[in-house]
């Protein structure tokens, strides 16, 4: 279960890709996440995701 807060989701999420995800389709899939939803609530901080780093900047 993803964390609600934007800030905590952003934390969480980087750590579980640096650590144990090769991608963020692979997060998703796992976590039982919707794609859309993550990226929408992270762009709504200013963060998007990178693809050659995994991780949210």
């Amino acid at each position: 279960m993803l964390p609600n807060d934007p800030v905590m989701m952003l934390s969480y999420v980087n750590l579980k890709l640096r650590d144990y995800y090769k991608s963020l389709d692979d997060l998703c899939e796992n976590e039982d996440v919707k794609k859309q939803t993550l990226l929408d609530k992270l762009s709504g901080i200013g963060y998007v995701y990178n693809e050659e780093t995994n991780q949210f900047v």
